[in-house]
């Protein structure tokens, strides 16, 4: 009798459409970035941030998911820039699939990145590849400063962690400190960037990093 390991098999099929999408992006110049993190973590507004201080000189375009709302898709139109929202339904994750077919829809030839912003989780993202070429994990102060302690897959598997909204750790009693040490002491590799989305904190830092990764 033959054991079929359906969760093996599902991510290796995802893994190869994931080298797929990769290799669409490539064909294209586009350098892709998954942004990764919990719900409320400033995933959105990192984006927008981003878009507004890179648009005017690089062509930029988003992939925005979620389980059923078009928010966060609807928050990225406004900025100006072609988006594609997505939605998982029941599931906690994008997959390659889907993003594969948003692809189709984006005209990549006018485009030198692409953020591909996932649905709001730590978990279940880290097993499934979309493309991107590297990955970015948002995490904020207000989930605790143990975030990052309990999920530490995700920050092996990233290129580079967010701190976000240090402006208010003292209120909610979060030690901003403890949460990088965390970071490294799971991926000793991994830049940390601390950040105040609201007060623009960090952000220049962000820029310089995503413009030596994508040689833009």
């Amino acid at each position: 009798m033959h054991v079929i390991d359906v969760d093996r098999d599902i991510m290796e099929i995802n893994r190869r459409i994931s080298e797929r999408n990769q290799r669409v992006l490539e064909e294209n110049n586009v350098f892709g970035f998954d942004v990764l993190g919990a719900i409320g973590s400033g995933k959105t507004s990192l984006i927008e941030a981003l878009v507004g201080r890179i648009g005017k000189k690089l062509g930029i375009g988003a992939i925005a998911g979620d389980v059923i709302s078009d928010a966060d898709a609807s928050r990225l139109k406004r900025c100006g820039i072609p988006v594609i929202g997505l939605n998982t339904g029941r599931e906690c994750h994008l997959d390659a699939h889907l993003v594969e077919h948003a692809l189709e829809s984006l005209p990549l030839k006018d485009l030198d990145i692409l953020f591909i912003e996932n649905v709001g989780n730590l978990i279940c993202p880290v097993d499934f590849p979309l493309g991107a070429h590297r990955r970015i994990v948002v995490v904020s102060v207000s989930e605790g400063d143990d975030t990052v302690e309990k999920h530490p897959m995700i920050f092996l598997d990233s290129d580079l962690a967010v701190i976000n909204k240090i402006d208010i750790a003292e209120a909610v009693d979060a030690s901003v400190e403890k949460m990088e040490y965390d970071a490294k002491r799971i991926n000793p590799r991994l830049p940390v960037i601390k950040t105040s989305m609201k007060k623009g904190i960090g952000l220049n830092e962000i820029v310089d990093w995503i413009r030596k990764e994508s040689n833009l």
